[in-house]
């Protein structure tokens, strides 16, 4: 098969798709591999590394979408990237199509079959290959938090650790999840008063017991929340339902309650976001205010820190790469259960109940077009 991988287009987006440690396993599996020039300099991969590693390096994002079987990109496609896709070609990438119709009315326009890492799933359904670039948002929302806190960026004036004889500012972390616990694991570690809230007792228990006294638990009840809420200098909105738009849980309302200065930072914002005033931003305006909150919303947080998130990714897309190229889509996920539940489009349909559901369309079951 030939595979492609693109430079990412997105606003301040460093990643790539497949780094050149993963061409060179393509190709030792007897596949073509196709990089745009220059897609690997955000994470200081030079072309002669793909070249190295058996790749051909092409000049334009066209040529690949126009030559390639499969493509691998992390981002989901900008619009003039979508209008290059055509019937047949597999996309394998982030997509998050709940929150983005407009996205997903031009992939089924397509005839693309486009598989979505972050449905696709593991043991104990989790969600193996959103978990790595949720480590990565989650850790990064509390440095980005306290840059936010500052009063040259719009906040409060609070230092997150405090100092001795001043006490610490206080988050609240909204999802216990994996986004959650690393986001709280930073926060401790900075020395915050930190509370965790989630509707799960099974794992408020679990973080009890690996935080102990160091960071508090609350059941994520509306009360609990809006008091929860009303005391932080920094709540992190950490939820997600895989595959749908995240629910809003944090209102306009709330945020007359809230401290002037205080931060939001919504890491479920690729999701739609879980605060009502949410709405996307990018590294180059990562911020804006709300009713004298701060708001950091940027949908690619992972993308700051590109070579990082990148390998990590890779270390976790590639082995189903190989296995789409390796058998072909239908069969690679006709023998994969957890693969096959990444396919979210597929020649005009979709086929992931949750998407359908959120916008409106039929829903296509899998069982129906593996036929």
């Amino acid at each position: 098969m030939r595979v492609g991988t693109v430079r990412e287009i997105k606003n301040h987006e460093y990643r790539v798709g497949l780094t050149p440690e993963s061409a060179r396993e393509l190709v030792a599996n007897g596949h073509e591999v196709w990089v745009e020039k220059s897609a690997g300099l955000g994470i200081g991969a030079a072309d002669s590394a793909y070249a190295a590693a058996g790749a051909k390096i092409i000049d334009t994002a066209a040529e690949i979408f126009a030559g390639c079987e499969m493509v691998v990109k992390v981002k989901e496609p900008q619009a003039v990237e979508r209008a290059m896709l055509r019937e047949g070609q597999i996309l394998y990438t982030y997509l998050h199509l709940a929150p983005d119709p407009e996205q997903t009315a031009d992939l089924v326009k397509s005839g693309v079959t486009a598989i979505a890492y972050e449905t696709v799933t593991g043991p104990g359904n989790s969600l193996p290959l959103l978990k790595p670039m949720s480590q990565v948002a989650g850790r990064m929302s509390v440095q980005a938090g306290a840059t936010a806190l500052e009063k040259a960026h719009g906040g409060r004036g609070v230092l997150l650790g405090g100092v001795p004889g001043v006490m610490p500012g206080k988050v609240a972390v909204i999802g216990g999840g994996v986004v959650g616990f690393n986001a709280a694991q930073m926060a401790v570690g900075l020395g915050a008063d930190v509370t965790i809230l989630d509707r799960s007792p099974d794992v408020l228990e679990r973080l009890g017991i690996y935080f102990e006294a160091r960071a508090k638990t609350r059941i994520a009840s509306t009360a609990n929340l809006a008091e929860s809420v009303a005391d932080a200098d920094l709540v992190i909105g950490a939820v997600l339902i895989p595959g749908a738009a995240a629910p809003k849980l944090v209102t306009r309302e709330m945020l007359g309650t809230m401290k002037p200065g205080a931060v939001l930072v919504d890491v479920a914002i690729d999701q739609g976001g879980c605060f009502e005033t949410s709405r996307a931003t990018t590294h180059a305006e990562p911020t804006f205010m709300v009713d004298g909150i701060v708001h950091y919303c940027v949908a690619n947080m992972p993308g700051a820190v590109a070579r990082t998130s990148t390998y990590a990714l890779n270390n976790v897309t590639l082995p189903h790469a190989l296995a789409i190229a390796n058998l072909g889509w239908k069969q690679a996920l006709a023998n994969d259960p957890h693969l096959a539940n990444g396919l979210n489009v597929h020649a005009g349909q979709i086929t992931y109940e949750a998407v359908a559901t959120e916008l409106g369309y039929d829903y296509t079951s899998l069982k129906t077009v593996l036929g």
